[in-house]
This record gives structure tokens, sequence and C-alpha cells, in this order.
């Protein structure tokens, strides 16, 4: 299937790589990036025709997202996150879509969904307070999609809802110092009391029912399939990319490497080298083949209008973990014998090995609790989680 957004990209990624160690250095990826991302499409792969969109198949997506963060895992992992956000307005209500798209169909939509922030009721909608981590990118942003708990009568939780929030209503803590994925800038993001229309929230719960408002106006497959597989492959796509971009710096830089230690020789004769080069690649095809024909399958049902097996689901995110898994197996073989090669600070191999470890630590991660709902479903035990 031709990807001409892929073709767009690839063009560009020879700067996005050099740029990588500035990316790295500076906490953030540089507008510059940024800009050329958008005029290549990437950010509307995912939004809806109607406002100028490409209502992509998401295995196209990902694609991209791989081949960016085989240069520079930040910008990759920065443009995956926001990259998928557009597919999540189109679940909102018509009115949401019109105030983000309207005025600027290229406007940009970070994130933090963890549910700290408290929604309290109002007449017309509810008021938002709350200090949220890990918003990646959310300085390229003018919106952001905020997790928060409605706190009933009784002062207690009654619902969960992710909030739509304009950069006016938010305040930005640069606090983002880390190993890896040093160049994300998921700073902190504070909000005092904003007010918070009634169009502006969806519930997690219908979410993860595959319901959505947006769905009355968005009704193309795209829209059909489940948030906890469209968002977690998000997390994993990067990592699996950085993998990639790993192997193929580890290949270049070790064909021609003569070993200065006992015994010398070209490195490349070495048994030991070529056995951790094919079990590298096995890793990282294993990892792309099963997510790329999981999400091609969901679409697909998505298209025919049938509803998607929960088997299917869970087998999404079985392998979505193991494919971060496997992406961690390449990078740490490929470490741990290029010897001191892989140690100097900005090395691509050493780069790599930090962001994908930073990376795998996400919630979207959690590898015990994908594979143990796997095994309920096996069995025929009732799974109940807003990210399958």
């Amino acid at each position: 299937m031709s990807n001409e957004v892929l073709d767009r990209v690839r063009v560009l990624l020879p700067e996005i790589g050099e740029r990588a160690r500035a990316t790295d250095e500076d906490r953030r990826v540089p507008a510059e990036s940024i800009g050329e991302l958008v005029r290549a499409g990437v950010f509307r792969m995912l939004q809806p025709k109607r406002y100028g969109g490409a209502e992509s198949d998401p295995v196209s997506f990902y694609e991209v997202i791989r081949e960016i963060s085989a240069v520079c895992g930040s910008t990759g992992w920065t443009v995956s996150v926001l990259g998928m956000h557009p597919w999540q307005l189109a679940l909102f209500e018509e009115a949401a879509q019109d105030e983000v798209w309207g005025s600027d169909p290229d406007a940009l939509i970070s994130s933090s969904y963890a549910p700290v922030g408290r929604l309290v009721p109002v007449a017309g909608g509810y008021r938002l307070s709350g200090r949220w981590r890990f918003s990646s990118g959310c300085e390229h942003a003018s919106w952001a999609l905020l997790g928060g708990l409605v706190i009933g009568d009784q002062g207690r939780p009654v619902d969960f809802m992710t909030a739509l929030v304009p950069r006016a209503d938010y305040v930005i803590e640069d606090v983002w110092d880390v190993i890896g994925l040093r160049g994300t800038a998921s700073n902190d993001i504070l909000v005092e009391d904003a007010f918070v229309p009634a169009h502006r929230v969806v519930r997690n719960h219908e979410l993860a029912q595959l319901r959505g408002p947006g769905q009355q106006v968005n009704t193309g497959p795209l829209y059909r399939i489940p948030f906890g597989s469209v968002f977690t492959t998000a997390i994993t796509a990067p990592i699996v990319g950085m993998a990639v971009g790993c192997y193929r710096s580890y290949v270049t830089a070790m064909r021609d490497r003569v070993r200065l230690s006992i015994g010398g020789g070209r490195f490349a004769e070495d048994q030991f080298a070529q056995v951790a080069v094919a079990r590298a690649a096995s890793e990282i095809d294993a990892a792309i083949l099963q997510t790329d024909r999981n999400m091609r399958e969901l679409y697909e049902h998505a298209v025919r209008g049938e509803a998607i097996p929960g088997e299917l689901r869970l087998r999404v995110r079985r392998d979505q973990v193991r494919a971060t898994e496997r992406a961690l197996e390449a990078i740490d073989v490929l470490f741990k014998t290029a010897g001191g090669n892989s140690l100097s600070k900005g090395n691509p191999i050493e780069r790599a090995w930090r962001d994908a470890h930073a990376g795998s630590v996400h919630v979207a991660n959690d590898v015990e609790r994908a594979l143990a709902m796997y095994g309920k479903g096996e069995f025929g035990l009732a799974v109940e989680d807003n990210l399958v």
C-alpha cells in the first residue's frame, strides 16, 4: 500500500537525524522539525477528512513513526503521541472538534491521561483543577487532553473522564530532566479552576466500549477501533523504531571495525557478533510483523462493519507489550556486543538504549498486567480495563 506521507518524511530524515544530539541535549524537539513534519502531513494522518485530514489506516501511521524514531527517538516519540490525538479528538462532540480545528486545522494536542484532576460539575460543564505529569511535546501544542475524576455530591469520585483544555487555561512547568527520551519535553501541566464545557469531555468508559459522540459525524472505520489499541501501539511504535535505528547504526559501525584486543581480526568475522545481529534482527521483525498484523485486522473488521472480537483486542495488547520487550532485547544485545563503542555520550546506540528503556516504563508497557489480561481471556475470565 502506498504511503505518501512516508515518502515525504524520508526526505526529512537525514536532517532530523542530524538534530538528534541537540534534541537530546536541549531537552526538546526543535520547532523546525515539528514544522517540517506538520507540512509533511504526519499529524493529519489520523485526522478526519472533513477537517482536511487523511484518515489513513493506522498501520501507515505507525510505519511513519518507526522511521522517524529510527533517526531520533525523542522526535519519534513526540510525533507519535501528538499524532495520535487527532484520532481521539474525532471522538469528541462536533463542537469540540470545531473549536480546535475550525480556525487551525494543524493545531496540535498533547495529553496526560492519569486521572489526577478533579472535575466538579457546574452548570454547563465542569470546573477542572490539577497537576499532570509527563505531557510529551506539550510546548508544541495549543490544547491538552487531561484525565480527571468527576467528584459527586458526597465528595467522592463517580466517573473518569478526559477533558480537552485550551492552552490559555493551563501553565506548563519545565521539570523534564531525565536520562532517556530527554528531547520529548514531557513537562508538567497545571490547571487551576478552569471551566470545561460539557462538549469538551468524554467518558473513558465510552471510549473503551468503542463509543464516542464524534462518531455521529466521523463515520469512517478509523474511528471504530479501540482507544486501548491505538494509544498503546502509539507508545510501542517509537520504541520499535529506536531498535531499528540502533540496528542500522550497529551494522554500519561494526561492518569494517577491526578489533584492537587480543586476537584482533575484523569484528564482522566474529561469530558472536554475527549471532547478535541475527537475534536482534529477528526480534525487530517479530515486533513489527505482529503489531502490524493486529492493527490491520482491527482496521479490516471496522471497514467491514463487524464487531471487533474481544480475543483480538487482547491479542493486540499481548503483542504490543511483547513488541516493546522484543525491541529492548534487540537493543540490549547490540549494546552489549558493541563494547566500548556504545558508551560514548551521544552515540546512536547509546541514545537508542537510553530512549527505549525510558519508553518501556510507560504505563502502556506494563508487560505483566497486559499478559495477565490475555491469560484471563484465554481462561474465560472477565477482563475489564480501559486499555484493551
